[in-house]
């Protein structure tokens, strides 16, 4: 496999540097350091899951002026090669804060739908995006309730919680108001932040249009930003019902993470849903 790659890449004009294997997190892609001046990253993976990322790096790459992108320098079938970035950068929780606001802020459209113009994956779960206008039927349709069928069809969800998930989905419009969407990095758990000399940078997007609250939910869910990213996030204007949002938004990647490694999940959907219920 390295020696198939190394040609691969000295076929691109990405010269001959040793290979040195990193992680490549829970979706199975192969995942190398190119060393050289400069260095790589390179990822070899499903052919439609690298397109979906190359994607997302380009669309936040033009989209994100206040925090770190890798840049796409070529893609080809399984093939995505970016630049590599430099870690040792302090951890400033508050310029995440601030960089992830103004993301939020400098993409949010009310003509814009929810959604985006292809599908892509959420780890190794395809992740459907056909828009929606309505903010609250693209959560309803196209995330809670796909996962929910997936889940329950492989025996993961009993039938009384599904149904408590389906009536969660279908109550959005009691309480969830249908606000402009903006564009999100989707899958931003706290593996997907670097810390770099330039400044944070976010990794391995599944984008979309949608919420804003859905990276700030994703943060939390297995880790704590801390004040200082709250701070600067909400400016002082964080909404009455962020538990909830934040319950809601959870649901997701919850069952996404039920679906692909099992029962230990099933506790974190039951306790979001019991939030989102409890208003």
């Amino acid at each position: 496999m390295t020696q198939t790659l190394k040609r691969r890449l000295a076929a691109l004009e990405f010269g001959d540097g040793e290979l040195v294997a990193l992680s490549g997190g829970d979706s199975g892609a192969g995942l190398w350091r190119l060393e050289g001046s400069p260095a790589y990253v390179v990822k070899v993976d499903d052919p439609q899951r690298i397109a979906g990322e190359a994607d997302g790096l380009r669309a936040l790459k033009d989209a994100c002026h206040h925090l770190v992108v890798p840049d796409v320098l070529a893609e080809e079938g399984d093939l995505l090669i970016m630049t590599a970035l430099a870690s040792g950068g302090p951890r400033d929780a508050a310029a995440l804060g601030e960089g992830l606001r103004q993301l939020h802020r400098d993409t949010r459209d009310a003509s814009a739908e929810h959604g985006w113009p292809r599908d892509n994956a959420c780890g190794l779960t395809p992740q459907p995006n056909t828009p929606l206008a309505d903010g609250r039927a693209f959560q309803r349709e196209r995330r809670v309730m796909p996962l929910t069928t997936l889940c329950r069809d492989s025996g993961l969800l009993e039938t009384r919680l599904a149904e408590r998930l389906e009536r969660v989905a279908h109550g959005l419009e009691g309480w969830l108001p249908d606000t402009p969407s903006s564009l999100v990095h989707g899958d931003l758990w706290s593996g997907n932040v670097l810390f770099t000399p330039s400044g944070p940078a976010i990794i391995d997007p599944a984008v979309y249009r949608h919420y804003p609250e859905v990276d700030v939910a994703m943060l939390t869910l297995f880790g704590n930003p801390g004040d200082a990213f709250f701070d600067a996030y909400w400016d002082g204007r964080s909404p009455d019902d962020w538990p909830r949002r934040e319950a809601l938004f959870q649901l997701y990647p919850l069952l996404n993470h039920l679906y692909l490694f099992g029962r230990s999940y099933l506790a974190g959907v039951e306790r979001a849903v019991a939030v989102v219920e409890a208003g």
